[in-house]
């Protein structure tokens, strides 16, 4: 039976299986990825890393995201932290900072000298073409109608599609019940991630969000970037933010439009394991739309 070694990691309690495939190819089937992700029948995550060669010579890796129903997505801010972190520790390399190779484009994660990682998640985006949204006019707000209700969202890409919306209450926010709705909007013909942010003061805000084929997690890298985005375009945010998520604080800075995103938070190494890769024969849970929700 093979056999696929990994690291568990996690950045404010989102939390990923990370894999070595700088020497082997990364050959898990979507089914394979939906087990391993599983919190009952695998070792559950909200997302698989893999950590692969580079395709060209101005980047150090190439940086691979698989949510946990399977797909492949554009980017992951969480773990892009936890990417160099692992990088070093596993000895692949000795650098402070590194050129990674994303989907999207390439990000640059840098380790700070109190352990923390800051990332420069590259310019955000709003052309309807570049989330994509069909029939979006760029603007800070938009109208989007969810099962006859009208929301009004900012819709922006950071490498991956976010839709954001202001609430009074983010506690209250109808997450677990809109989110679907919009994650699956027919306007967003590659899903989206909805964002819910409250808005403390003009340096904090507070934020959930529902991200694309994981559900709600404790925190999102790139929903944190796309929310004080949306905060800034609207006038209600400055240029530095604090963003408190179930899962703790991000400390985001964004200059304005044609500057990139810096994102700068913690991520940890939790343990190393073996997983023995389920055959064609075995018995793989049917896929549902998040495998791993249990919150």
């Amino acid at each position: 039976m093979s056999v696929l070694e990994f690291t568990k990691m996690q950045g404010l309690g989102n939390d990923f299986v990370v894999v070595d495939a700088t020497h082997r190819p990364f050959e898990l089937t979507p089914a394979q990825i939906r087990m391993l992700a599983d919190r009952r029948f695998g070792v559950g995550c909200d997302q698989v890393l893999v950590v692969e060669p580079p395709s060209s010579a101005d980047v150090d890796f190439r940086y691979r995201i698989f949510n946990a129903d399977g797909g492949e997505v554009e980017q992951c801010g969480n773990g892009a932290r936890c990417f160099v972190v692992f990088v070093r520790a596993r000895g692949l390399s000795d650098q402070r900072e590194i050129r990674v190779e994303t989907k999207s484009g390439v990000i640059v994660p840098r380790l700070e000298d109190d352990g923390e990682v800051t990332v420069d998640m590259g310019v955000p985006r709003f052309e309807p073409g570049a989330v994509p949204f069909d029939g979006g006019t760029g603007a800070p707000v938009e109208a989007l109608d969810v099962a006859g209700t009208e929301v009004a969202v900012s819709v922006l890409s950071m490498g991956n599609p976010h839709a954001v919306q202001v609430v009074a209450d983010v506690e209250a926010a109808p997450v677990a019940s809109q989110g679907p709705g919009i994650e699956c909007h027919p306007r967003f013909p590659r899903r989206v991630n909805a964002g819910y942010m409250e808005i403390v003061d003009r340096a904090n805000i507070r934020l959930r969000v529902w991200e694309r084929g994981a559900g709600e997690t404790l925190a999102c890298g790139t929903g944190a970037c796309a929310a004080v985005v949306a905060g800034r375009r609207r006038g209600l945010v400055d240029e530095r933010v604090t963003v408190a998520m179930r899962g703790g604080p991000l400390k985001i800075r964004w200059e304005g439009p044609g500057r990139p995103v810096w994102m700068t938070g913690p991520a940890a190494i939790v343990f190393d394991g073996r997983w023995p890769i389920p055959g064609p024969g075995a018995r793989i849970p049917a896929q549902t739309p998040y495998p791993n929700r249990t919150r």
